[in-house]
Order: C-alpha cells, then sequence, then structure tokens
C-alpha cells in the first residue's frame, strides 16, 4: 500500500510516499481503508522528534482515519464496508491503517470522510479542553488565542455551541474574518499593542472566564492578565515554539487557574469521554452549530505541503488530506 513515510526526524521535507506492507491489526483493532486524514500540529511534533513519545522510525504519521472497514473482530459491532473515524497514535496518511475497535466510530451519513477527518483531533481535543477541563458554562466569557486555526476555530464555534461569549484574538486581517464568520462576538488583533486591553473591555467588568490557548509564546502573560476571578486558563499547544513559563504568584490574585489538556491522556485515563465528545460533535454538526473549516484539501503525495502550511502558520482552518480519489460527497464543510 502506498504511505507516507517518516524515515528520519526533521522537517516535513523528508516524508516519502512509499510502498509499505499493509498493517496487521491486533485481536481487539480493527484494519481501515482510509479515505481522509488531517493535519495536525502534534504530526510536526511527532515528525521533528519532539512529542511526547517517538514511534520507532520508519513510521507513518497522521493521527486519525476517516474511511470504511476492512476487517474487524467478532464481537465489535464494526463490518466491513461500515463507514467510521477513528483516532490513531500515527499511521493515517496510508491507504490501510489500524485502530483501536474503542476508539473507532460510525459515522452519520451526512458526515463526509473529509469532514469527520476534520472534526476528530482538533474539534475532541478542542471539546474535552473546554468541557472536561476549564468546565465553560453557559454566559461565562471565552477568550480564543490563535482563533483562525484548527483547533482555534473549533474552539470559537464550541465556545458559542456551549453558550458562551466569545472573544478572539488574531494576528491577521483574513484571520479576524474567519474567526468573525465563525461565530465570534468580538475580535482583535494580536499584533496590536493594546489588545489586552480591547479584551477586558469586551469582556466587561467580569473579566475572562476562560483563556483558550494553543500558541503560547509572548501572547501567555498578556492573556493571563485578562482573567478575571475564578478564571481557567488552558493550555492545549504551543505553535508560537515557546513555552511560557507561569509566575505562580498572580494564580493567587484571582483564585485563577491554568491547566492543560492533551487528547493522549484522556485516551489513558478517561476513554468513555471520547466516544460521548464524539457522539455530542456528530450532534452539533447535524444541528448546523458547528462545521469544520476546511481552506486546503491535497492528495496522499502532497502531505508534506500541508504541513509545511501548518509550520509557517500560513493554515487557516483545517487541511485535508484525500488518500483515495473515490471520496464520498462532501457536506456542510466549510472553504
Amino acid at each position: 500500500m502506498r504511505a507516507m513515510v517518516c524515515g528520519t526526524w526533521g522537517g516535513p521535507e523528508q516524508l516519502t510516499l512509499t510502498n509499505v506492507p499493509e498493517p496487521v491489526p491486533k485481536p481487539d483493532e480493527v484494519k481501515i481503508d482510509v479515505h481522509a486524514c488531517s493535519v495536525n500540529f502534534a504530526d510536526l511534533l511527532m515528525i521533528g522528534g519532539t512529542y511526547q513519545t517517538r514511534p520507532e522510525l520508519p513510521f507513518v504519521p497522521g493521527l486519525e482515519a476517516a474511511g470504511t472497514i476492512a476487517s474487524a473482530p467478532d464481537g465489535s459491532g464494526l463490518k466491513p464496508g461500515d463507514r467510521v473515524v477513528a483516532i490513531l497514535w500515527h499511521g493515517g496518511y496510508a491507504e490501510q491503517a489500524v485502530a483501536s475497535v474503542q476508539e473507532t466510530f460510525l459515522l452519520p451519513a451526512e458526515v463526509s470522510f473529509d469532514v469527520a477527518a476534520a472534526l476528530t483531533s482538533a474539534y475532541v481535543s478542542t471539546a474535552l479542553a473546554l468541557n472536561r477541563v476549564a468546565h465553560l458554562k453557559p454566559s461565562e466569557v471565552l477568550l480564543v488565542l490563535g482563533a483562525s486555526g484548527g483547533v482555534g476555530l473549533a474552539a470559537v464555534q464550541l465556545g458559542k455551541a456551549l453558550g458562551a461569549k466569545v472573544i478572539a484574538v488574531a494576528s491577521t486581517p483574513d484571520k479576524r474574518l474567519i474567526a468573525r464568520e465563525a461565530g465570534a462576538d468580538r475580535v482583535f488583533s494580536s499584533a496590536e499593542t493594546d489588545w489586552k486591553d480591547q479584551v477586558l473591555a469586551a469582556a466587561g467588568p467580569s473579566g475572562v472566564s476562560v483563556c483558550f490557548d494553543p500558541v503560547g509564546g509572548p501572547l501567555f502573560d498578556p492573556a493571563l492578565s485578562t482573567l478575571g476571578w475564578g478564571g481557567r486558563y488552558v493550555l492545549v499547544g504551543f505553535a508560537a515554539g515557546q513555552i511560557p513559563s507561569i509566575p505562580a504568584h498572580r494564580l493567587l490574585v484571582k483564585h485563577r487557574a491554568v491547566l492543560g489538556s492533551s487528547l493522549r491522556y484522556f485516551r489513558y485515563h478517561d476513554p468513555a469521554a471520547l466516544r460521548e465528545t464524539m457522539d455530542q460533535l456528530f450532534a452539533w454538526y447535524a444541528q448546523g452549530r458547528i462545521t469544520p473549516r476546511i481552506t486546503l484539501r491535497l492528495p496522499l503525495e502532497e502531505t508534506a505541503e500541508g504541513l509545511r502550511t501548518l509550520a509557517e502558520r500560513r493554515a487557516i482552518g483545517k487541511v485535508v488530506v484525500h488518500v483515495r480519489e473515490d471520496q464520498d460527497t462532501p457536506s456542510r464543510a466549510g472553504g
């Protein structure tokens, strides 16, 4: 089968399209004929050798697989031909992938493969961060940094679905327009020196309730200052490349908390939350409350270009890799 293979640690340019043996599923795994997989920041960390865990070289990146069941174990409730999406440790950038039965989800008829790929890593991890970690409540104020990327736009849409007032911060006019179109109530430029003051004015006297941060770097310190009494700051990644230091004494001032959220560790410690979250996302998609914005679709052999777009922070919304030509009809995905 064809696959994009990482043979050495490095950037997207060292990925090669290679013929490799088909994966062999374990007794508790399904084999999937992959149709689509999305591009995620964690893929860049993984191929660079800087992720929390390092797969053994060579390996195939890709953190989800949307497609059809090729084989499934007895008693799994899945059968060949079923349309599914699965969360993977890696392996999505290939014509076939294996996944745990527990992390494989049947797709509703209205959810296309590319929408499923765009929803899975970005929206599941974001929903867990907002709902299970930050406990965002209706009428609270959510501040979203990096609001035009895949997880940033997911946070904007999910914040609105959860009933929050959403304030978005993005770096360029085009990115701010996308955040506004996604439903943000107010949008500000991170390039302006007074963006923190603008956020505070928009948040009102109680300040920001929850800050969702996939960026880190120099935005962290001013964003922390926007939190009001009991504010929760949720770190989900460091796209800026700089991991901020937390000034612990500032957490005392307003009973603030800085929290971390990672999809990987929910898989270890609370797997039931994954299925509950996936069901909720499918329901919200059917209701039109969330719609992944897919702005770039690429064939498998151009996966490296999708990763470069992400690495250079040129990506707006989600980038999806089409592994097979016989894609099902896309539904309401933006872009």
